[in-house]
């Protein structure tokens, strides 16, 4: 199981915004037990690994060509929200998709928000995050 910032929390809902107990959403992502099925579950599931704070899971995900060597994450930053805006392919059967998405956050008591259409490709059958541009 990933590693995950000690001063957060496991959530009860999953922070990715479907509604479902974290455990049976971006949690099994997470721990490496399910695949993303889509390019905007991966996406979601992204999110998520920001919120719970598991920098490892997000370079996992990450495209080999893109993927930083090391990640840390901001431990002031709170991830409060996510919207997505619009989704271009990434299905089942697609080997590329794009999510434009708003990630809502607050950083010294400050709301930030990151808005991206990020571009997922299938690389070894599986969804990963390949790079992104601002919307």
């Amino acid at each position: 199981m990933a590693r995950r910032d000690s001063q957060r929390a496991e959530p009860t809902t999953c922070p990715c915004g479907q509604g479902l107990p974290y455990a049976d959403c971006c949690r099994r992502l997470h721990t490496g037990s399910a695949d993303a099925p889509t390019a905007e579950a991966l996406m979601r599931s992204r999110y998520a690994a920001f919120v719970v704070g598991d920098p490892e899971y997000l370079l996992r995900s990450w495209h080999t060509s893109t993927r930083p060597p090391r990640l840390r994450l901001d431990p002031g930053q709170r991830w409060t929200g996510l919207e997505i805006v619009d989704t271009d392919r990434g299905g089942l059967f697609d080997s590329t998709g794009t999510v434009e998405f708003r990630a809502h956050y607050r950083e010294a008591g400050r709301p930030g928000t990151v808005a991206e259409r990020s571009r997922f490709v299938r690389e070894d059958g599986r969804w990963v995050y390949l790079d992104a541009g601002s919307t």
